[in-house]
């Protein structure tokens, strides 16, 4: 994780205000978690990129390995049962790994086959492909998951959560903010994006302050940092 106070005070300091109610701890929250997203949702299209491109031998430089254990950290699991075949998906879902079920005739669990929706329809038309207990298949309609064959009732969901809403919470004493660790929720991303964290949300600053240096001087500093991660 990130230290949130530690994000907040070197925002501060390089937007070079002297006051620290000037970004005010609720702008400040609003850019962190904008800026959390942002990170969180590009780890996904570069892996997308990089996995086009060979590695390397490299222990600790893969580029690879290194977003496979950034969102690692948000790999979590879960079992979802009804008296349908229609299960709810958590409300921490992002993007589904795998879906299982225990299937008690063959006595170990068996993955289900994700379709589309139309992929789906056509296979149940042929009794070749329908989907059965020992072949199952499921695809995904909004926030639901709809299984077949239909007895299926339970499922094991392993998926990739949202990060946690960070929150910057202190106490106004005389005109100035302090930060309360208790009630404070730090970053849920690995702690390697704090610089990559506070240049984001420097620029998200300057353009709610309307000041184009600060905002220009954060965009090309992420913009350095991305091709750095990129040669």
């Amino acid at each position: 994780m990130v230290n949130i106070d530690t994000v907040y005070q070197r925002v501060l300091a390089l937007a070079n205000k002297e006051q620290r109610g000037y970004i005010t701890p609720q702008e400040f929250n609003l850019f962190a978690n904008q800026a959390q997203m942002d990170i969180f949702e590009q780890y996904f299209y570069d892996i997308n990129q990089f996995s086009r491109i060979p590695g390397n031998d490299t222990l600790y430089a893969d580029p690879l390995n290194i977003l496979e254990e950034k969102i690692e950290i948000f790999h979590t699991s879960t079992t979802l049962s009804g008296s349908t075949n229609i299960f709810d998906l958590p409300e921490d879902y992002y993007r589904l790994a795998q879906v299982r079920y225990n299937n008690p005739t063959l006595g170990y669990g068996v993955e289900i086959e994700k379709l589309t929706h139309k992929k789906l329809m056509v296979a149940r038309n042929s009794p070749l492909t329908a989907p059965t207990l020992s072949r199952p298949a499921y695809y995904v309609k909004d926030t639901r998951i709809i299984v077949v064959p239909a007895t299926i009732n339970s499922i094991d969901v392993n998926y990739i959560k949202e990060p946690i809403k960070a929150e910057w919470s202190g106490y106004n004493v005389g005109g100035a903010f302090q930060y309360n660790d208790g009630t404070s929720v730090d970053f849920e991303l690995h702690i390697s994006e704090e610089t990559k964290l506070v240049i984001k949300i420097l620029s998200l600053a300057g353009i709610t302050l309307k000041d184009p240096g600060l905002y220009q001087i954060a965009g090309a500093e992420d913009n350095k940092n991305i091709q750095q991660e990129k040669q």
